[in-house]
């Protein structure tokens, strides 16, 4: 009988295992040292960081993106200028300071070059830009001796003299206590020239005919402001004031006024139209100013009348206003100023302007809600024409006409042209009218209400990225693109005001919808200096100014103009394209700046890219040339 087949023992399953974890093993660790081997022989200070794809579109706003690299990624073309100025072998060689006697540069009103031109209607006083042979391509030093301003609002009273270091106006004007010298701070106790007894108390007599509390009066300008101390005053009121005045032989009037935190530029009624659009300011002022309000067919009162808002206030002290008690206060003839007071007169009755009341040293006139009825009494009244239906709102190297800006046609007597504004606050987020009635090309309701809440997302964002912000170290703020004002509106619940800048060739003329919203703002051309001082700005927001401005004129001088502006201790934006970023890097870089690129607030997969300059921690005195000296 045959026997069976001897079987072999089934293999063990446990033992299966252990090999197979075995050979795992020896396999992960032979990866492991062949890794380590080439990883040794790779540049030792390399930063590895957690890989993007892990991050998918995670913002964390307490916990901002770390510097970026791309320079070896993102490179773009430089422009046959730029090729120059910006050449890769000058890599770390940085831009020169001026010499100190340029600390207080103002390009576009240098007193230097105002001698070349005609001083006729004080057209000398004008924005007389250098050109592109007389540019001056160094930084500006600031003063020796710069300190860190006052915190708002204790600067609206007080500033560092070596910051601003003149003492004309306290000496001129010291009877008029428009600025007083004690030891090293300059201080500001709200006098004027027609403010005898303070401007608090000019101020509660204005109360009594303008309805400065209820909100209705929101934007104000005031032509030949001094060191700003009627807008000083006015913010008490929630009133935001446009203090214009020129670079005369008053020095740095402007200069004071930005120094305390303070709205205000260099401007001056001469020749042409104030940088701002029609229906602007809800009150105009003018308090011994020296305008020739009735010279020249009226032409400067015609120009209020164009940036006034339907219904809107002007205000008048000085001569001739109360000038039997003040004449010879004024050293003038009583019936040469009696003569003056009737051409005046006569003049706001034919811009259709109507008397509110004169009370002492104060006068104010109204100018009418639409023009139904000025366009019949023009006729009859021998008054300006109405100028032709052309872009009222084109501010910006244009000459003033002498003739009435038509207000927007209305349906009905009592409506308001260019429809009704709300009272501030609500005016902030209200829809403004230009955009209700569709004035504003391809912007709807929708796309304003979009753009609000974009803004709300991007300025909370840049509170964490910019620790000071809600600590109220910036005060003054420029936003160099400012579209439709969302910038301005959402940072507005900080203690900042901003000068909102549409450049005079945008795409939509959005100037108006910012006024209507209670902000204030100017034209300009960015590839010109800005009608300012030196180190006037807290912070500068630049959102896609590079990318619209690269084929215009050579971005190293709008930068150098950005440094010009911007405190030593400030702060700077910018939003690009990160190409442009990177472009925009090389070249702050070698101009001083402490910068890195992060990501937007959009995440790591989105190509716009932040530029943040922050400066606010501390001042590197030790390549300052003033310094130095």
């Amino acid at each position: 009988m045959a026997k069976p087949p001897i079987q072999s023992p089934a293999p063990n399953p446990l033992r299966r295992t252990l090999v197979r974890v075995l050979l795992m093993t020896l396999l992960c660790s032979l990866s492991y040292i062949l890794g380590s081997y080439k990883n040794s022989n790779s540049v030792s200070h390399t930063h590895f960081q957690v890989p993007y794809c892990l991050q998918l579109n995670l913002t964390v706003h307490k916990s901002p993106s770390p510097n970026l690299v791309f320079e070896p990624h993102h490179k773009i073309s430089l422009s046959s200028d730029l090729e120059t100025s910006v050449d890769p072998r000058l890599d770390l060689q940085f831009f020169e300071f001026c010499s100190k006697n340029f600390t207080n540069y103002c390009p576009c009103q240098d007193t230097v070059r105002e001698k070349q031109f005609n001083m006729e209607k004080m057209f000398h006083r004008e924005r007389h830009c250098p050109g592109k042979d007389e540019i001056i391509r160094c930084l500006i030093p600031r003063p020796a001796g710069y300190r860190t301003p006052f915190p708002w609002p204790k600067s609206r009273d007080l500033a560092w003299f070596r910051n601003v270091p003149f003492k004309r106006l306290t000496v001129d004007k010291k009877k008029q206590n428009w600025v007083r010298l004690e030891g090293d701070r300059l201080v500001f106790p709200g006098g004027g020239t027609s403010f005898p007894m303070g401007v608090r108390s000019y101020v509660k007599e204005l109360v009594k005919i303008v309805p400065l509390k209820a909100g209705s009066v929101r934007t104000a300008l005031d032509v030949g402001c001094g060191v700003a101390s009627f807008g000083a005053s006015l913010i008490e009121f929630n009133i935001l004031t446009m203090s214009v005045a020129p670079k005369d032989i008053h020095e740095a009037q402007v200069q004071f006024a930005l120094e305390r935190g303070l709205p205000a530029m260099l401007g001056i009624l001469s020749t042409y139209m104030l940088p701002y659009p029609s229906r602007s300011f809800d009150m105009a002022h003018c308090s011994r100013c020296l305008v020739p309000w009735t010279g020249d067919e009226g032409l400067h009162l015609i120009e209020i009348d164009r940036v006034l808002r339907p219904g809107g206030y002007w205000v008048l002290s000085g001569p001739p206003i109360n000038w039997k008690v003040n004449y010879k206060g004024w050293q003038r003839q009583p019936q040469d100023l009696q003569q003056e007071q009737a051409n005046l007169e006569d003049l706001a009755r034919r811009l259709c302007w109507r008397k509110v009341a004169e009370r002492g040293p104060i006068a104010v006139w109204r100018k009418p809600t639409n023009h139904v009825h000025c366009v019949q009494k023009t006729k009859t009244w021998k008054s300006p024409r109405i100028c032709d239906d052309t872009d009222a709102d084109t501010g910006w190297y244009k000459k003033m006409e002498a003739c009435i800006t038509p207000l927007p046609k209305v349906k009905d007597i009592t409506e308001i042209s260019g429809g009704d504004l709300e009272k501030w606050p609500k005016r902030l987020n209200a829809i403004p009218p230009r955009i209700r009635s569709g004035e504003i090309e391809g912007t709807t309701i929708q796309d304003f209400h979009q753009d609000n809440q974009l803004w709300n997302h991007r300025v909370s964002y840049y509170g964490s990225l910019l620790k000071f912000l809600s600590a109220g170290r910036y005060r003054n703020v420029m936003d160099m693109k400012a579209g439709l004002g969302g910038f301005a509106a959402a940072i507005s619940k900080y203690p900042v005001w901003v000068m909102n800048v549409v450049p005079f060739d945008a795409k939509n003329n959005s100037l108006g919808v910012i006024y209507e919203r209670g902000l204030v703002g100017t034209y300009m051309n960015w590839c010109e200096p800005f009608s300012t001082y030196p180190r006037t700005y807290d912070l500068i927001h630049a959102n896609g100014v590079f990318s619209m401005y690269m084929d215009k004129c050579d971005i190293v001088d709008i930068l150098f103009e950005m440094h010009r502006i911007l405190r030593p201790e400030g702060a700077v934006i910018i939003r690009d394209h990160i190409d442009m970023i990177v472009k925009v890097k090389d070249i702050i870089d070698r101009m001083r700046w402490a910068s890195r690129i992060i990501h937007s607030e959009q995440g790591p997969f989105h190509p716009e890219k932040i530029l943040l300059v922050d400066n606010s921690e501390q001042v590197d005195h030790s390549n300052d040339v003033a310094s130095k000296e």
